[in-house]
């Protein structure tokens, strides 16, 4: 069961929208987020979060308060959507806004549960989220393609199929990952903690 999550970025783009997009898939604002996906003209099921940006008066009979103001709007309603049982999770408008809010929506990626598929949708690449709860990750890398690895926390990584290997190793929040290349094989990715997989559109 999929979810689309329209964060309060940088609207993205027409190619972008119609690339996640899909009938009968419910989209969801993160606070903020409903007012640009109806923008947009993407009909919005439901507001998530601590409400305190979005045009309230638009969206009444739609609202979903998140108070806690321990975790940020994108956490909150990334736990309530695997809660109600979503498995795969796509985030737009995720880019844009304070460098902050960058490392940020990351942060959010490690605070998230297991329990999903979660992917923030960028321009001209994608951000997955690997949790150990749900397996490894499988990404068909063309060769001679760039993609990078970063853990979130620290743990052993698994990465087959690309030109820098990885079996077993013990990686943290660094560059190691950075910049590893596609062969034309599938590329296969596991980990122990959660990691992060910047690959091409």
């Amino acid at each position: 069961m999929r979810a689309i999550l329209w964060c309060n970025g940088t609207q993205p783009s027409k190619s972008v929208i119609d690339a996640v997009l899909d009938e009968g898939v419910p989209v969801f604002g993160a606070d903020a987020g409903a007012d640009r996906a109806a923008e947009s003209g993407v009909e919005v099921e439901e507001v998530l979060g601590d409400l305190d940006s979005v045009d309230r008066s638009r969206w009444e009979s739609k609202l979903r308060e998140l108070p806690d103001q321990s975790s940020s709007d994108l956490t909150k309603s990334i736990t309530l959507l695997i809660e109600r049982g979503y498995t795969e999770i796509d985030v737009v408008g995720i880019d844009g806004g304070s460098p902050e809010h960058v490392l940020g929506s990351w942060a959010a990626l490690c605070e998230a549960p297991g329990g999903a598929r979660i992917r923030l949708q960028h321009e001209d690449a994608v951000t997955h989220r690997l949790h150990p709860r749900d397996g490894g990750l499988e990404l068909d890398i063309g060769e001679g393609q760039e993609f990078s690895v970063f853990a979130l926390q620290p743990c052993k990584a698994w990465v087959s199929g690309a030109k820098w290997e990885v079996d077993g190793d013990p990686m943290s929040f660094s560059t190691r990952g950075l910049h590893n290349v596609g062969t034309g094989e599938i590329v296969r990715i596991n980990a122990d903690g959660v990691l992060v997989v910047f690959s091409p559109r």
